[in-house]
């Protein structure tokens, strides 16, 4: 490879073609082969770098707590997980639907590792998604009050196609917040899929969300293209005997 290609290969920002250049030119030689396979192998090599980088990047933004799979989920440990059922889901389908999927059980059955396998599969395809604690997630609203950023806030959160909401439960609230959270939920209804998990069945949102009819507003919309699973399994973290 000349000074010049090299040159105009970092210019173009072609740095894995950079990298192979010499090897698959040596290869060319050997093996005789064609010019147009040439390039088509450089150019596949290109392509499949950025697309793993771009994929970093939006794992990297998503702020995954864990790089959960499904394919590591513990089916045959959690009974009360339909494995069929969130094959169906690792489709991906409720993302193109505008689907939301809420996960209710108690703690340690599974319902973040879910959530989480959904969002990596999705960000797998090509979607941009984000995982955030509830209590994260609230007080970033609360926050986002201060400096007058709510706005900014709700589209940022609002434009991602999937968002996943990790432990919805009983949380100290002020009203702004609530108000903020039914804004996002109303700006992403039948436009965005949205992941949560939570301990509470729906008739207790109400006792942490006050504003009984704002509260029957967001799950009026919440529910009405939703995916509801309820994991009454034993809990994943229970200590193992002898162990």
């Amino acid at each position: 490879m000349t000074d010049e290609i090299a040159q105009l290969l970092k210019s173009l920002h072609l740095g894995r073609v950079a990298e192979i250049l010499d090897d698959e030119l040596a290869n060319a030689e050997t093996g005789s082969l064609s010019y147009q396979d040439l390039i088509a192998r450089l150019l596949r090599a290109q392509w499949h770098h950025a697309q793993q980088n771009a994929l970093e990047w939006r794992i990297d933004r998503a702020k995954l707590p864990e790089k959960w799979t499904l394919e590591s989920f513990p089916f045959k440990k959690q009974p009360g997980v339909s494995q069929k059922q969130i094959r169906g889901f690792a489709e991906l389908d409720f993302v193109a639907k505008a689907e939301n999927i809420v996960f209710i059980g108690p703690t340690g059955v599974g319902k973040t590792g879910l959530a989480s396998g959904l969002l990596l599969k999705a960000l797998q395809n090509g979607h941009r998604g984000r995982f955030v604690r509830a209590q994260d997630l609230f007080d970033e609203m609360y926050a986002s009050l201060a400096d007058r950023s709510t706005r900014k806030l709700l589209t940022y959160l609002a434009r991602l196609e999937v968002l996943v909401i990790d432990e919805m439960g009983y949380l100290n609230l002020r009203p702004e917040q609530t108000n903020i959270f039914f804004k996002l939920m109303e700006e992403r209804y039948r436009r965005r899929a949205t992941i949560i998990t939570t301990n509470l069945e729906y008739e207790e949102w109400h006792n942490f969300l006050g504003n009984k009819p704002l509260v029957e507003a967001l799950l009026s919309r919440l529910r009405h293209q939703c995916h509801t699973v309820r994991i009454e399994g034993s809990s994943l973290r229970a200590p193992q005997n002898g162990g």
